[in-house]
C-alpha cells in the first residue's frame, strides 16, 4: 500500500541513490546493488501511486485549481519582469549605459568602498518602494559587473559571493522599514487589532539595526560569507 504522502518514498529513493549503484544496464550487478534496484523499483511505484492519490484528492477538493491559477498569475508576473528587465539591460548596455555607470561609480570619493556604499544605499532606499524582483533583475545587472571589475573586488569568485551576500542582506534589511516594508504587512495581517500599526513601525527598529550590524560584520569580515562556499568548492 502506498503511503498517504509520497515524501517518504522520495526520501527512500534519495537515500538509495547515495549508497547504491542503481544502474540496471550493467553486465555484472552485485547482489547488494540488485537488492537496492528492486527496492528502488518498489519505492518508485509507491511514489507514483501516492502522488496520484494526493493529486486526486486535491482535484476533488478544488484546491488544485485555485493554487494552479494563482501560481500561473505569479509566474507570469515574474517572467514579465524578467523579460522586461532583460530588454532594459540590453538596450541600456548598447547605449553605453554600463560605461556611464562605471564612470559615475569610479568618480565617487573613497574608491571601491565609496562605490559599494553608494550602491548599497540606493538598493536600501529602493527596497522601501519596489519589490525585490525589480531590484534584482534591473538594478543588480547594472551595478554588479562594474563593482566586480573594481580594484578591491577584482572579479574573483569569492568576491562575487561576498557581493551577492551583501546585496541579499541589504535587500532583506530594506523590506523592514515603512512605507512599503513587506514584513510590516505580514505582521499587520497576523497581529490582533489591539496592536497599533505605529507600534509595529517602532518595533522593527531593533531588527533593522541588527541587519545593519550584520552588513557591517560581513563588510569587515568577508569570511563570514565566503567560508562555506570556499570549503565546498575549494
Amino acid at each position: 500500500m502506498p503511503c498517504a504522502s509520497p515524501l517518504p518514498n522520495l526520501i527512500g529513493l534519495l537515500v538509495l541513490t547515495s549508497f547504491v549503484d542503481l544502474r540496471p544496464m550493467r553486465d555484472d550487478i552485485p547482489t547488494f546493488d540488485m537488492v537496492g534496484i528492486v527496492i528502488a523499483v518498489f519505492l518508485s511505484v509507491a511514489f507514483a501511486a501516492s502522488f496520484a492519490l494526493v493529486l486526486v484528492r486535491l482535484i476533488r477538493s478544488g484546491v488544485l485549481g485555485d493554487v494552479s491559477r494563482q501560481s500561473v498569475r505569479i509566474t507570469s508576473m515574474v517572467f514579465a519582469i524578467v523579460i522586461g528587465a532583460s530588454f532594459f539591460s540590453l538596450v541600456f548596455g548598447d547605449l553605453g549605459g554600463e560605461e556611464l555607470v562605471k564612470s559615475a561609480l569610479s568618480d565617487l570619493p573613497g574608491g571601491t568602498f565609496g562605490a559599494v556604499l553608494a550602491v548599497m544605499a540606493v538598493m536600501f532606499v529602493l527596497g522601501f518602494f519596489l519589490d525585490f524582483l525589480e531590484i534584482v533583475f534591473v538594478v543588480v545587472p547594472l551595478v554588479a559587473p562594474v563593482l566586480l571589475k573594481m580594484e578591491m573586488l577584482g572579479g574573483e569568485p569569492m568576491s562575487r559571493v561576498w557581493l551577492a551576500v551583501m546585496m541579499a542582506v541589504n535587500l532583506q534589511t530594506s523590506f523592514l522599514p515603512p512605507p512599503f516594508g513587506f514584513a510590516l504587512f505580514h505582521l499587520r495581517g497576523v497581529a490582533p487589532d489591539s496592536v497599533r500599526t505605529s507600534a509595529i513601525y517602532r518595533g522593527i527598529i531593533p531588527y533593522v539595526l541588527l541587519q545593519v550590524a550584520a552588513l557591517a560584520l560581513i563588510w569587515f569580515l568577508p569570511q563570514i560569507a565566503t567560508w562555506l562556499p570556499d570549503v565546498i568548492y575549494g
